[in-house]
């Protein structure tokens, strides 16, 4: 009944459709029980209006309900994935769209009969998706696991990597294969895999290849490609830690690729559209509290700018001149060697950290609590040298001081303003290693909602002064 990739996609296309027809269901309905919900929350005769009066705003949340579902992942691995992952995504999702639609509510105003049908479509909305998904989840794992519907594979190694490959392949996966052949490709010949593809109506070849030569797979492969038949080849004959392997093309050649850093994707995209449209709003609703920091500076500490720029290590380590209000003292840079003998260094490692730094003027320490200081970085993040949440970027000069390599992986992404250390500890981080461990941490495990949620955590960092320094 369902075919390889219909069990790994299941025509995502389709169910997108079919989710964004729920979503306009879901509109339809809550317009015809606003009567009846009308008195229960004391609201009058308010004339017909309700979704017709909204109705505009059905071309925006319609198609992009299930845009915004993908980019979750609420479409991807549907029969493995459990109701729980399922409910984390719908929430996400809903919440994204449920604030970007109360923003236009109240700068549409609209009425409060509208409300009520906004309201009532997207609990009807959650709800019909979600039960949408337990349906689909359950047929194909109904179909999948029938004897007659299991897909027909032939593994294909040597005889050693194909018994590590059942060992460590979860039942989850296996229960829906009907294996038909180990194929030993450096004991046998080409040929006899041509046959079995043939006589057995095999659908997918799966190639464990850590010993295998690849003149053999390259022969196995060309002898799917002849039938029609899925090839899929283990990467792990090269061992990575932390790298995410996937395929490209370079030209005419495919290659495989080896990645770290997240792949460029649509949650990329709105990432830095995100980053462009928060800093213009943040520089023009905070433009009052920039003024009150230049006069404050040039006021407590004249004969220097307000503004501090330095040259900063950006992604890969390539120079920026990052910009914050002046907090220390003209001659800053000339008195740090000194302090580093005198005083010592507050965090171990190449950076350098100091709780009462002497260099810091009065007025500036104020700046510093609040974090006022750090508003012009969004000037960065308008030019693309900056992202609102990464890795904090180091002097350039601290960065040459990096003892390992690895520590260079934090470089592998734009640096931000904000990010996992300063959202759960700020300054309090004491030791280089727990920092750059927080940092590798957040971009193993970046996601658009991630994002959302370091800076929504950061927000009472910055209003209680959380280890500010």
């Amino acid at each position: 009944m369902f075919g390889s990739k219909q069990r790994e996609q299941f025509s995502i296309q389709a169910l997108q459709l079919c989710d964004a027809f729920l979503v306009f269901v879901a509109f339809w309905v809550g317009d015809k029980l606003r009567p009846i919900l009308k008195p229960l929350f004391g609201m009058g005769d308010a004339g017909e209006i309700g979704l017709s009066e909204i109705s505009w705003l059905l071309f925006i949340v319609v198609p992009f309900t299930p845009l915004t579902l993908e980019i979750f992942g609420f479409y991807r691995n549907m029969m493995r994935k459990t109701v729980g992952a399922s409910l984390r995504q719908m929430f996400q999702c809903l919440l994204l769209i449920g604030v970007t639609v109360a923003v236009m509510v109240v700068f549409f105003q609209m009425a409060p009969s509208s409300r009520i049908v906004l309201a009532t479509a997207f609990v009807l909305s959650g709800a019909s998706l979600l039960l949408r998904d337990a349906i689909v989840r359950r047929s194909l794992r109904k179909a999948a696991i029938e004897e007659g519907n299991k897909e027909r594979v032939v593994l294909a190694g040597t005889q050693e990597d194909i018994i590590e490959l059942l060992e460590f392949m979860p039942p989850e996966v296996t229960d829906y294969w009907q294996v038909v052949a180990e194929f030993d490709l450096t004991e046998r010949e080409p040929e006899e895999l041509e046959k079995i593809l043939s006589d057995e109506s095999v659908e997918r070849v799966i190639v464990a290849a850590r010993h295998a030569v690849f003149r053999e797979i390259s022969l196995a492969v060309e002898l799917c490609e002849k039938q029609g038949v899925e090839v899929w080849v283990s990467a792990d004959f090269i061992r990575t830690q932390v790298s995410r392997p996937t395929f490209d093309n370079l030209g005419n050649k495919p290659m495989l690729v080896l990645r770290t850093t997240p792949e460029l994707s649509w949650a990329l995209l709105l990432k830095g559209l995100m980053d462009r449209v928060v800093a213009v709003l943040f520089i023009t609703f905070t433009f009052p509290v920039w003024i009150f920091a230049i006069i404050g500076i040039r006021i407590t500490s004249p004969g220097a700018s307000a503004f501090f720029r330095q040259d900063r290590a950006g992604k890969y380590g390539k120079s920026f001149k990052m910009w914050k209000f002046r907090t220390m003292s003209v001659d800053a840079e000339a008195k740090l060697d000194d302090l580093k003998k005198d005083v010592g260094n507050e965090m171990s490692g190449p950076v350098f950290k100091l709780h009462n730094d002497p260099r810091v003027f009065p007025f500036a320490r104020f700046l510093r609590k609040w974090s006022i200081d750090e508003l012009p970085q969004m000037l960065n993040v308008l030019t693309g040298d900056m992202s609102l949440v990464g890795p904090r970027p180091l002097p350039v000069y601290e960065v040459k001081k990096f003892e390992k390599s690895e520590h260079r992986r934090r470089l592998s992404v734009k640096p931000g303003i904000t990010c996992t250390w300063q959202a759960y500890g700020r300054n309090n981080i004491t030791e280089w290693e727990d920092w750059v461990a927080m940092d590798l941490e957040y971009i193993d495990n970046w996601s658009l909602w991630y994002d959302i949620k370091l800076l929504v955590m950061t927000i009472p960092a910055v209003l209680f002064g959380k280890g500010a320094k």
